[in-house]
């Protein structure tokens, strides 16, 4: 395998490159909304449907052209990345916190607590990730805090099934045997000895699964099932531009490729940190 090839500053180019456009969403999600100025959801019919570069008659430039309200969409796409992230995190918090403990339980106690918990899994993941979302959302309704808790079902066996595979592989070591020897708890055992080892994994999984976090939630908000109307989105925003494909494309283009482009850099990035915390890829 070649090694990635590494800048001036010794920085991996494959990390850098993803590391840097998230971080530029994620600053341009805190800050546009606020230095730029415009209401992501003003409405000004007047102003509707001006393409990108336009010079607006109160003499501002809507960078990224409006959509069929009059809504500046430079505005709407940096709100929405907000709110997709902020979706994001949350819902890789709570659905990790939650599919590692099960997931660690599973595998250290074994037995009928195992084998429950692993039925319930596997019952989950017989259901598209997609679907079972869907459904969830529509019976909960709208709003970000029932996105977070609809995701962060969807998403825990993920986490429950690598920690579970990684406490079986190192529950029988010789350090947790002399942890054992030594008469340290189940609870220290489980969290003081296993978890460290099995965090690398973890922390690839927890990567790549938030830009398919946040590819859920724009799927979710682009079917009406997501954030509420009164909430930018980048799927309500590629929805509210279909129809306009073929008169105002970037409506629908620009949020999409902004979308792409942050599912692709958290894709990446996980890929370079497996790399990075596997020792059998490190020494290649």
């Amino acid at each position: 395998m070649t090694k990635a090839r590494r800048s001036r500053w010794g920085v991996h180019t494959r990390t850098l490159v993803p590391c840097a456009i998230i971080a530029l969403i994620a600053v341009g999600a805190i800050f546009v909304p606020v230095l730029y100025g415009y209401d992501p959801l003003r409405v000004d019919l007047a102003d509707r449907l001006k393409p990108p570069g336009s010079v607006l008659p109160n003499g501002s430039i809507a960078v990224f052209g409006t959509d069929q309200i009059g809504s500046d969409l430079f505005a709407q796409m940096m709100a929405g990345a907000r709110v997709s992230l902020i979706i994001g995190a949350a819902t890789l918090a709570i659905a990790g916190v939650i599919g590692v403990l099960i997931g660690m339980l599973a595998g250290y106690y074994g037995g009928w607590l195992d084998t429950v918990l692993m039925r319930v899994a596997d019952i989950q993941l017989a259901f598209p990730a997609i679907l079972l979302a869907v459904l969830l959302a529509a019976v909960l309704g709208q709003g970000v805090l029932n996105v977070i808790i609809v995701l962060s079902i969807s998403n825990w066996v993920v986490f429950a099934r690598i920690a579970r595979s990684q406490v079986l592989a190192l529950k029988d070591r010789e350090y947790v045997e002399a942890a054992r020897t030594l008469g340290l708890g189940n609870f220290h055992i489980i969290f003081r000895t296993l978890l460290p080892g099995s965090l690398p994994p973890i922390l690839v999984v927890g990567t790549v699964e938030l830009g398919h976090v946040v590819l859920a939630e724009a799927a979710l908000s682009f079917l009406g099932v997501g954030v509420p109307m009164g909430t930018a989105s980048l799927g309500s925003t590629i929805a509210n531009g279909v129809q306009y494909l073929s008169t105002a494309w970037w409506i629908s283009t620009l949020p999409g490729v902004l979308l792409l482009l942050l599912v692709l850099a958290t894709g990446v990035l996980g890929d370079a940190v497996r790399d990075r915390l596997d020792p059998r890829l490190r020494s290649l």
